[in-house]
């Protein structure tokens, strides 16, 4: 089965999974994307380069299997089993130096003074709150 070259990449939105293990990936250029069942990886490496400017080296495509679930069709139907959709994920390896920014990265400043004003924020609302049970009585 051949496939076009002139394949209309603008119609996938591609955006790397934000997850704990995608993350740990990241430390070795590793980026996980969820992507269509009918991608393959030539596709999937052509996309990538287009959309984030980066060069990658190697596709790695998983399909998830869909969880079981239980329902029903009424308060006396008998209940039954159907599966969820399968997902499949492309683990895209990216050349050395190039990156994907995923995670909004803040200069360290900006989160302790962010923080600070949160401390604050919660200070002046519980003292709200007090003031506004004293006058209620």
């Amino acid at each position: 089965m051949a496939k076009n070259d002139n394949t209309n990449i603008e119609l996938h939105l591609l955006e790397p999974r934000a997850t704990e293990k995608s993350y740990l990936e990241q430390t070795n250029r590793i980026y996980v994307f969820p992507v269509k069942r009918s991608m393959g990886k030539q596709e999937i490496a052509k996309m990538v380069e287009k959309e984030f400017n980066v060069t990658v080296t190697d596709v790695r495509t998983m399909i998830r299997k869909g969880k079981k679930t239980k329902f029903s069709k009424g308060k006396h139907a008998y209940p039954g089993i159907t599966h969820r959709q399968d997902k499949k994920f492309a683990y895209v390896r990216l050349k050395q130096g190039d990156s994907i920014k995923v995670f909004e990265d803040q200069p360290e400043e900006e989160k302790k003074t962010s923080a600070k004003e949160a401390k604050k924020d919660v200070k002046t609302d519980k003292k709200a709150d007090k003031n506004a049970g004293k006058e209620k009585k």
